[in-house]
């Protein structure tokens, strides 16, 4: 419930939203100010309409005899021009205005999504996918909808407005009064409103977007909630999520909802006062049956407007809602600028030292102790120890997806922070232990980092690690398909494929975190063969559980609880009797 509660807080700066919404339509700028100018022209039409009504039936009104039916025919004919160009200039606007909301969510997107891959790694590790999706596309097409819509309708609405207001002041200033008397009402009720039902569009699309992301979970689990027999627990949960977003969604729209009917009531109540009105000044001879006819078409022309208005806020506080969404996701802070003159670490020997290194995810709660260690250029440096104990949090390190709160790591002397992220992480290859594959060929899935990949390259990556037969046995062998996440292939051969596109990666340096983890043993012990020569002369990190894979490494670093507390070959820390020794006789015994 605490949840739950967190999601309704108060809106925030809605000047601000609409104003960075506003400068997405920059671009087409021109298309605007036609649409503005052809809804202008449009609404002049349309207003011109009544007037001719009015003429039309103080024609007909002339009594017997006296009716010229040619006059009621030219006024009858020239409200069917009218409004024939009007409507085909609002079908124009609409085209128009459905080409600039494309271009909007186009480039809205093309901006989030340039965004993501600025971003750090620690923001993908505390948002959830789904949520990111959501505003990636529900989010981005509640704004697309508003600008190809409700956009036109205000700037229709306004002219509409305006004008009416302007004809049925030249008709009759008392019946005029009587029609903006309730024009303060309309006002006071929408502001009221609009402080109502922000908020709930806020909570709607959020709830949405935890909705996004508790799918994608469980759909991504899926063989894991079948194994544990755990659906019912699962659709409780779900049923749990279901009902929050269907209760924010309920909320924002019914309230929401009662605008419209609320302004109808309004206006209809303003109607029938101009019609009692009216038929005083009739009576009185005040004002002709035309003129009160043209008034009432105008006086609908007026009030119409301003309900679709209130109508539209209801979309428009909903795209404003999801365009702090979106807006919260471009200013996120992304990952730190390369520091000034800063170097490129090029061709690298690969000598790597982490010296006095601490580090924690969150402030306060240390994971790395004082770190120190030596991979000279070449070796083979294998890192082990029991989960939690700090492992791939090194590997972080190395890459920089995340920088030390004290200490430093160097590449060949040179401090980390004074060489460019593009240029370190491209210095690596890497492997981990959850694979990723694209819907793609074999062979690009292969060739994937190295530009200019050659078939016969791919190849011998593909041979070197033993899955070149596999391939060979597909349809179409190396420009099979793989579906989305690999899902037409085993996970091992998705690994395998993963560790052939590091192979073929021409990188100094390498990083396998429990890279052999989807491998049965004699694969493995044949793919760390291939990788020891493949390798030779680079600095390789290998991050194992099973402990028998890196007995041949150049050196063992074991890890407990964030400190090295050994480190040797395999057979010295054997004789040691310690803490590796106390691993490794656990996973024999």
């Amino acid at each position: 419930m605490a949840r739950r509660d967190s999601i309704a807080h108060k809106p925030r700066d809605t000047k601000k939203a609409l104003r960075r919404m506003v400068t997405y339509l920059g671009p087409s700028a021109a298309a605007v100010a036609a649409v503005m100018a052809m809804s202008f022209i449009s609404n002049v039409l349309a207003l011109y309409g009544p007037n001719l009504a009015g003429s039309a039936i103080n024609e007909a009104a002339a009594g017997a005899g006296r009716v010229n039916f040619d006059r009621v025919n030219y006024f009858a004919l020239r409200m069917l021009i009218c409004y024939t160009a009007s409507s085909l200039l609002t079908v124009s606007i609409h085209v128009l205005m459905a080409r600039v909301s494309k271009g909007v969510a186009r480039r809205m997107r093309q901006d989030v999504f340039d965004k993501l891959m600025r971003l750090p790694v620690g923001f993908f590790d505390t948002h959830q996918a789904g949520d990111i999706i959501s505003r990636v596309n529900y989010d981005i097409d509640v704004i697309s909808t508003c600008l190809s819509t409700d956009v036109v309708a205000i700037i229709t609405s306004v002219v509409s407005v305006v004008g009416a207001l302007a004809m049925m002041i030249s008709i009759s200033l008392p019946l005029s009064a009587v029609a903006l008397v309730t024009v303060p009402a309309s006002i006071l009720y929408t502001a009221k409103m609009r402080k109502i039902t922000r908020p709930l569009f806020i909570r709607r699309s959020k709830c949405y977007g935890r909705l996004n992301g508790f799918v994608e979970e469980m759909l991504s689990g899926q063989k894991t909630i079948l194994a544990y027999a755990y659906e019912h627990r699962v659709e409780e949960r779900y049923d749990e999520v279901n009902t929050d977003a269907a209760d924010a969604y309920d909320k924002a729209q019914s309230r929401s909802m009662t605008i419209g009917p609320t302004m109808s009531f309004i206006n209809n109540t303003c109607l029938s006062l101009i019609a009692l009105l009216g038929s005083l000044l009739y009576m009185n001879g005040i004002i002709g049956l035309g003129a009160i006819s043209s008034f009432v078409l105008y006086s609908r022309k007026f009030s119409g407007p301003i309900n679709e208005i209130a109508n539209i806020i209801n979309e428009l506080f909903s795209a404003l809602s999801a365009a702090e969404r979106v807006f919260d996701l471009l200013d996120e802070k992304e990952e730190l600028r390369d520091a000034e003159g800063a170097r490129v670490l090029s061709d690298p020997r690969g000598d790597v030292e982490l010296r006095h290194v601490s580090f924690g995810y969150d402030p306060g709660r240390t994971i790395l102790h004082d770190l120190s260690l030596k991979a000279d250029a070449g070796r083979l440096i294998a890192i082990v120890g029991p989960t939690g104990a700090g492992k791939t949090t090194i590997i972080n390190l190395l890459m920089r997806f995340y920088d030390v709160d004290s200490g430093e790591i160097l590449v060949d002397g040179q401090d980390i922070r004074q060489v460019t992220r593009a240029s370190l992480r491209a210095s690596y290859a890497m492997v981990l232990q959850d694979t990723w594959v694209f819907q793609g060929t074999i062979f690009d899935n292969i060739a994937y980092g190295k530009e200019n990949a050659t078939m016969e390259e791919v190849v011998a990556a593909a041979r070197a690690a033993h899955i070149h037969p596999f391939i060979m046995r597909l349809p179409q062998g190396y420009q099979t398909v793989i579906t989305e996440d690999g899902g037409n292939i085993s996970k091992g051969q998705k690994q395998l494929l993963t560790i052939a596109r590091a192979m073929l990666y021409d990188a100094n340096m390498l990083i396998l975190d429990e890279a052999t983890s989807n491998v049965d043993t004699s694969t493995e012990r044949m793919i760390q063969t291939a990788m020891r020569d493949l390798m030779r002369g680079k600095t390789c990190f290998v991050i194992a559980h099973r402990l028998s894979t890196i007995q041949h490494a150049d050196r063992i670093l074991v890890l407990n609880h964030g400190d090295v507390v050994e480190q040797g070959t395999h057979e010295e820390l054997m004789a040691a009797r310690g803490f590796y020794h106390k691993l490794y006789a656990a996973q024999f015994e």
